[in-house]
């Protein structure tokens, strides 16, 4: 037992969301079903922006922006987990984990910044529509867009320094169904207050101040909103902002129900079905919500679908 805590681990187990046999298989058609929806449903909404020329709008660029985001993320996790369904022994290899967390979380810190900006490209539209063009312009949209990348580049490499900084030795068994920081530090083999508080104090910076920028964008809409005279105007903002209010409660209030907490070392089933929600549910249901709920997206559906029927009749 001596040597073996010496031994740097050179793979994880991961217990997964349940041990017994028919559940996995249920888990499996679940989680396959999800995928395949998330799949179709981004990059619907990657074609639909990019073919039709109404949709050429800052708004639509970062909802483009935010589909590629919930596809890379979708990827990340979910093949590796419909596996592990079917799989006796669900290992990752250490570098397997590493390349892992890196991925979710850039992906992750980079969709946090990008539903902020997009509060604020709603808030500009809402209340300083005649100034909305040259505010937001092609070359601000891309600097906000390649600013949100490149955050969230920044935070998961932090995060993935400090966390590996840390040795594991032994003990390998995650109780969780992919490689997430919070899970992974349970298992390391040393204290690790100071590396929670680094992450602590990012989760702040990465969670909290996009959620502070979204109450400032969202009461100034509101109180606009208020302020109109035309009901027909104040239901197309409602229409319009509601979408992304769904996506930000979804998303934000799952990730930051786990990341900013006090960490404990044992992993409890309800942390695991919250992570779901972010990592799994909700990049399926950012492009339902978001074209059920407008109709710019439904009208570049049925376009879409008339094309693709002219061209299969002739």
């Amino acid at each position: 037992m001596g040597r073996e805590n010496q031994t740097f681990v050179d793979e994880f187990l991961l217990l997964g969301l349940a041990q017994d046999a028919q559940t996995q298989i249920l888990l499996f058609v679940l989680f396959f079903i999800i995928y395949v929806l998330t799949i179709l449903g981004n990059l619907l909404i990657i074609i639909l922006i990019f073919m039709d020329s109404q949709l050429h709008t800052p708004m639509y660029f970062f909802l483009r922006n935010l589909s590629f985001a919930d596809l890379c993320l979708s990827n990340s996790i979910v093949p590796q987990v419909l596996s592990h369904f079917l799989a006796k022994r669900k290992t990752i290899s250490f570098w397997g984990c590493v390349i892992q967390i890196i991925a979710t979380l850039q992906i992750g810190c980079t969709e946090c910044a990008l539903l902020a900006v997009m509060s604020y490209d709603r808030y500009v539209a809402v209340c300083k529509p005649l100034h909305y063009s040259t505010i937001m312009t092609q070359q601000l949209c891309l600097q906000l867009a390649l600013g949100s990348w490149a955050s969230g580049l920044l935070v998961s490499l932090i995060d993935i320094s400090v966390a590996f900084h840390l040795p594991y030795k032994g003990q390998n068994t995650v109780s969780h169904y992919f490689c997430e920081i919070p899970a992974l530090l349970k298992v390391a083999s040393a204290d690790t207050y100071s590396t929670e508080m680094v992450i602590f104090a990012l989760g702040i910076v990465i969670l909290l101040a996009p959620v502070s920028l979204i109450l400032i964008s969202y009461w100034n809409i509101i109180s606009t909103v208020i302020q109109m005279r035309s009901e027909e105007g104040r239901l197309k903002v409602f229409s319009t902002c509601g979408s992304h209010l769904v996506v930000v409660v979804l998303f934000y209030g799952s990730g930051i129900f786990n990341y900013m907490q006090p960490n404990t070392k044992t992993t409890k089933k309800r942390d695991k079905i919250i992570s779901v929600f972010y990592t799994v549910v909700t990049p399926m249901l950012n492009p339902i919500i978001y074209s059920l709920r407008n109709k710019d997206v439904k009208g570049a559906f049925r376009k879409l679908a008339a094309r693709m029927s002219f061209l299969h009749k002739k």
